[in-house]
Parts: structure tokens; sequence; C-alpha cells
């Protein structure tokens, strides 16, 4: 079965010719070149593949992407604020190492200990919040530069030191 990782959204539609607006979360300045094919989540769970046309970087973060069968401004309204996803093979192509989004499917340690396996990351502008689950409980842990230790990449794991009482709600 294909593995599939989230890396945005479509934001908002660009011009007269149905190019979209992909937020992505890549963690590097990209155009997807040589990428075929990327896969919206039309409805939960149901990923349909779009093959791409042309992109354009916008910004480091942002590419303005046309979609075949996708031709204008009405077509590409049914698809804003749908998720956007790549296999996982793509998604290590494309994708920045150090990206926040990258450490899901990393163990979440804290002093030491095996918290849970990291399922979603959440990026704000002061923090990175890691989505785990803790005993069928789904937890939000926050990773700032107060409570990240180290992550090792090779092993897939992430050392934290969490405030003390963060986790008893969820143990």
């Amino acid at each position: 079965m294909t593995e599939y990782r989230n890396i945005g959204k479509l934001s908002t539609v660009f011009g007269v010719k149905g190019e979209i607006l992909l937020s992505h979360h890549l963690g590097k300045k990209t155009s997807l070149k040589g990428l075929e094919a990327l896969f919206i989540e039309i409805q939960p769970g149901e990923m349909l593949p779009y093959f791409i046309e042309t992109t354009r970087i916008r910004t480091e973060n942002e590419l303005l992407i046309k979609l075949d069968g996708i031709s204008n401004p009405e077509a590409a309204r049914r698809l804003l604020q749908k998720e956007v996803w790549l296999t996982q093979d793509d998604f290590d192509r494309y994708s920045k190492k150090s990206a926040a989004i990258a450490l899901v499917g990393f163990k979440l340690l804290d002093k030491g200990r095996e918290i849970g396996e990291i399922s979603e990351v959440i990026e704000q502008s002061h923090q990175t919040l890691c989505k785990i689950r803790i005993n069928e409980k789904e937890a939000l842990i926050p990773l700032h530069e107060e409570t990240l230790i180290k992550i090792d990449h090779r092993k897939k794991q992430v050392f934290t030191d969490l405030p003390e009482g963060l986790l008893d709600i969820y143990l």
C-alpha cells in the first residue's frame, strides 16, 4: 500500500488559467521539478492524483501550480483548502531533511523515555507542535528552543525536556 505525506494546502486561485497557490511545508524553495503528479485529498482518506502541467516558485514556501484538467478559476476554486500529499518516496526527494514536517514518524522521547510516535507536525510562528497519541488520547507536544534537546535523524528520534506536569493529563 502506498504511503502518503501531507505537504500543505491549496490556498488561493491565481490568474485566469486556473493556477493555484500551493502553501507547502517542505522546508526549502522548490519547483517540484520532475514530479509528475501530486495527490489531493478530496474527501477524508480519498487521495486523487492530479498531474502537473507547470509550476513556478513564488516564495520559500509557496508554489504556483497548474494542474492538468484545471483550466479556469472556477475549476481551480473547487480545490481550494484541500490538503496536498506526496508519496513517501517523492516526499523524501523534495523535502529538506531538517524541515519540521520531516519529523512525522519519528519517536518522541522526554528525558530519555519514549512517549510516542509523531503523527503530524503543526508549525506556528513561535513553536512547533507535534501530534502524538498517549494512552489512546491525542496530545500536542510543543517543540521550541527550551524543550528540544536534539534530533537523531538516523534513529528517527526526537529528544525533549518537557516541563513537569505537561504529560500528566495523558498518563
